[in-house]
């Protein structure tokens, strides 16, 4: 493993730049916490970090705001029905971390109290916590000398210390140098300052290392081109699956929904019918694949893009009346579409068939 700096005097270097420099989120108290005697609420971090988890900062700003403002606390958020929740993350993506969020909610609301575990062992055994995030609830709500190791600090350290071994193989390493680097008075300051650094400073393309506060120190600046870190094993191709949409509009101009299955790829979420696609195989992609009989017209392809696979898929769009064999699903009105927990995928497949579909959800 590389052998780590002098941590002390880089900690110090990155917490006077942070105190400085810190970006003001909606989830943070601004620094110096310690210096204040004051703490994050441990729900407001646990809640940011589950929605950042591959989304970007400015994505999740408006999402924090509205779960905050509909769930002030965990104990709401326990209570609150789920459906609803399913709705509220519709569009923010996987929405796995969705199911678990209300689940991590019930089990510290009913198992716990309404009171977060304060220990990264305690946090990793409540449903959708693993290493990540229970290294940065303890260390920014508890104060915990915890190794942060997120996409942002792992390119600051891949740079800082020049480590050669590509990722995911390198992520034991990184986590060792930073918690050899994380210091014992701050660790929550620290780990946001490093976040904070690799966000604004140490970013992928054309790093300002000018303005870095461990531009002496970094052993990649002078020698490689700090792009080139950290490195990265060869991707996979995705492989492209394809599928079915079928986008039904009743006399009153509805659309016809329908709940997927509390399991699997989107489970639980809302969708217009289609075929049985997964992210292993693909579903049939023609008319035949029809939820019930209409005068079903093709209107092009939709494509979406997700973790592992590509999505193809074919739109078909009908009339039909609304007494039709529609069985096991609901007409819902363009107006109140938004309101619905449809994932990106299935509103890209309502406005390819219906362009003006959000339109009118949003005048409405």
């Amino acid at each position: 493993m590389t052998k780590p700096h002098r941590t002390t005097a880089s900690a110090d270097l990155v917490l006077a730049w942070y105190d400085r420099h810190h970006r003001d989120l909606p989830w943070r108290v601004s620094p110096p916490m310690a210096a204040r005697g004051e703490r994050a609420d441990p729900y407001r971090v646990w809640l940011s970090e589950v929605m950042l988890q591959q989304t970007t900062v400015q994505a999740v700003k408006s999402y924090f705001a509205l779960f905050t403002s509909r769930w002030p606390t965990v104990a709401d958020l326990a209570a609150a029905d789920t459906e609803d929740v399913m709705k509220s993350w519709a569009g923010l993506g996987y929405y796995a971390r969705a199911r678990n969020l209300k689940k991590c909610a019930e089990a510290v609301a009913f198992g716990h109290g309404g009171v977060f575990p304060d220990t990264e062992e305690g946090l990793k055994a409540l449903p959708g916590i693993g290493d990540y995030t229970a290294a940065a609830i303890a260390a920014i709500a508890f104060n915990r000398k915890s190794a942060v190791l997120d996409g942002n600090v792992e390119r600051v350290i891949s740079r800082l210390h020049a480590v050669e071994t590509p990722l995911p193989a390198a992520k034991p390493d990184m986590r060792a140098l930073v918690a050899a680097m994380t210091p014992e008075d701050r660790p929550g300051d620290f780990a946001q300052a490093m976040m904070d650094l690799g966000a604004t400073i140490c970013t992928p393309r054309r790093p300002a290392c000018a303005l870095c506060p461990l531009n002496a120190a970094c052993r990649v600046l002078g020698r490689e081109d700090p792009e080139l870190y950290p490195r990265k094993a060869a991707k996979k191709e995705k492989p492209v699956r394809l599928g079915a949409a079928f986008v039904a509009e009743d006399e009153t101009g509805a659309v016809f929904l329908r709940k997927r299955g509390e399991s699997g790829l989107l489970g639980g979420m809302t969708e217009v019918p289609g075929s049985a696609w997964t992210a292993r195989t693909d579903g049939e992609s023609g008319p035949a694949a029809a939820p019930f009989a209409a005068d079903w017209q093709a209107c092009g392809t939709v494509i979406h893009v997700f973790t592992h696979f590509e999505l193809r898929l074919a739109v078909y769009r009908s009339k039909v009346l609304r007494n039709a064999a529609t069985d096991g699903g609901w007409w819902q009105p363009k107006e109140t579409l938004d309101g619905e927990a449809l994932p990106t995928v299935m509103k890209k497949a309502i406005r390819q068939a219906i362009p003006d579909a959000f339109e009118k959800a949003r005048k409405a």
